[in-house]
């Protein structure tokens, strides 16, 4: 599992000309799920999203009670080392990759996150102008936990 995560001021995930989800001041997450990966997974990248340090103060969401906005995201998994066409065999097909997605947002619901979601493998649109100079990328590896690689004007690496 990867995770692409980022400050935000306001964001929001329409489909079809409708908004399916938005949230102000807190973390917009793409999400890849790769074959391997279990709800044991999805329940420790959960952990790790919520409880990074990003925001203002070096605080947490789960500090602050910020909303999450959660984007699957298989791109996340594109392989471009041979050639100029990306291949995206490492993601999930959908049928493993939803529950999954689905897992990751219960897990942060269940830590006491505000969770909206996007509308999986639909066409959506995310608009998210960033609310600060931070992100971070979680990705999830066997046997070993989520390593987390943070950006904030620098590059500084923390794992866990």
């Amino acid at each position: 599992m990867r995770a692409v995560v980022q400050t935000v001021s306001e964001a929001s995930v329409t489909v079809d000309g409708e908004v399916v989800g938005e949230i102000k001041d807190g973390l917009l997450v793409l999400l890849g799920v790769t074959h391997t990966d279990t709800a044991a997974t999805a329940q420790t990248m959960a952990r790790k999203v919520y409880e990074l340090r990003i925001l203002d103060d070096e605080r947490s969401a789960s500090d602050l009670m910020a909303p999450v906005l959660v984007v699957s995201q298989f791109t996340l998994y594109g392989d471009a080392r041979k050639g100029r066409r990306p291949t995206w065999q490492a993601a999930a097909p959908a049928e493993v990759a939803e529950p999954l997605v689905t897992a990751f947002a219960e897990a942060l619901r269940a830590r006491g996150a505000t969770v909206q979601r996007d509308g999986f493998a639909r066409t959506c649109w995310y608009q998210a102008p960033t609310s600060a100079p931070a992100r971070s990328s979680s990705r999830s590896r066997r046997p070993s936990p989520p390593s987390v690689l943070f950006w904030h004007s620098r590059v500084v690496s923390a794992k866990s």
